[in-house]
């Protein structure tokens, strides 16, 4: 079963409340992007290499030497979760080749783990719906209901609240990974007390089909704060710009900047542009509907 993994962007971030164990509230608009892991699973024999019985039903296998291959790894936990909900007692093998950066603010790790419910769920023809398999993606973390879809949605609570957009225009952008991860939990925890009121707008077919009111939709609440403390995501900012982006962002939490251009051929001078850039990854995507 071979399945590819969407990466995502943030068009827009706010942080709007905060409960009381500690979760921050959002209203955020998550769109797939054309930047794939390739996920392979398989089953494969209780065996080890003498022969004997393994205890081990989940093996993980992945090119970057970054990605933990046990309980550490979502995709590892999102194989036991659906083996425990549906009573499965059958090895298996989840081979893992990541082109999503780690803690780029793309949801790397979010899509593997939704990737590998999705999978599992055909291979064993369990025929969980896709409400279903949302539900379980909750429990593995705040963003990877939204993988189950993949389709632009507008997400509110801590992100599992989903409601799914229009179609969206076929816009170009580059995304520019600027060599490190970003802590999740060291950008929210230094968010300042004051948050957001006002919910984002929904309406964002115009502002990218037009870009004159792109500036209006690219809001992130979190770029501030995570700019304070890893100033390099600023000046990637500011190379996208100078390279011809009509607007530019940081998706998610870090550390990952994207830039909207007006065309494929803007995008791809662009792209060569940041790929000359020391210490910088680059990557020609469009937006999936």
């Amino acid at each position: 079963m071979k399945i590819r993994a969407p990466a995502k962007i943030n068009l827009s971030l706010r942080v709007v409340g905060r409960r009381a164990d500690g979760y921050h509230l959002l209203d955020t608009i998550m769109v797939p992007v054309s930047l794939y892991d390739d996920i392979d699973i398989r089953a494969r024999r209780r065996t080890t290499a003498n022969g004997s019985r393994s205890d081990s039903l989940i093996e993980i296998r992945c090119d970057h030497p970054q990605v933990p291959l046990g309980c550490d790894n979502l995709a590892y936990r999102a194989a036991a979760l659906l083996m425990r909900r549906a009573k499965i007692d059958l090895p298996i093998s989840i081979r893992i080749k990541k082109q999503i950066p780690i803690g780029a603010g793309l949801g790397g790790g979010s899509t593997d783990a939704a990737a590998v419910l999705v999978g599992l769920n055909r291979m064993w023809k369990l025929h969980l719906s896709v409400r279903q398999l949302e539900r379980l993606a909750l429990q593995l973390g705040a963003d990877v209901p939204f993988f189950i879809r993949a389709k632009p949605a507008r997400a509110r609570g801590i992100g599992e609240k989903l409601r799914m957009l229009s179609k969206l225009p076929r816009r170009w952008l580059v995304l520019a990974y600027p060599g490190f991860p970003v802590s999740t939990a060291r950008v929210y925890g230094n968010l300042p007390p004051k948050l957001t009121k006002v919910g984002v707008n929904t309406s964002i077919a115009t502002p990218l089909e037009s870009l004159d009111k792109l500036d209006k939709l690219l809001v992130n609440d979190l770029e501030q704060v995570a700019i304070k403390q890893y100033p390099e995501i600023a000046r990637v900012k500011a190379e996208l710009s100078l390279a011809g982006a009509a607007g530019v962002l940081m998706s998610g939490s870090g550390s990952s900047v994207f830039g909207v251009f007006e065309s494929k051929r803007l995008a791809e001078k662009a792209f060569r542009r940041m790929r000359q850039e020391e210490g910088v990854q680059a990557f020609l995507v469009h937006v999936l509907n």
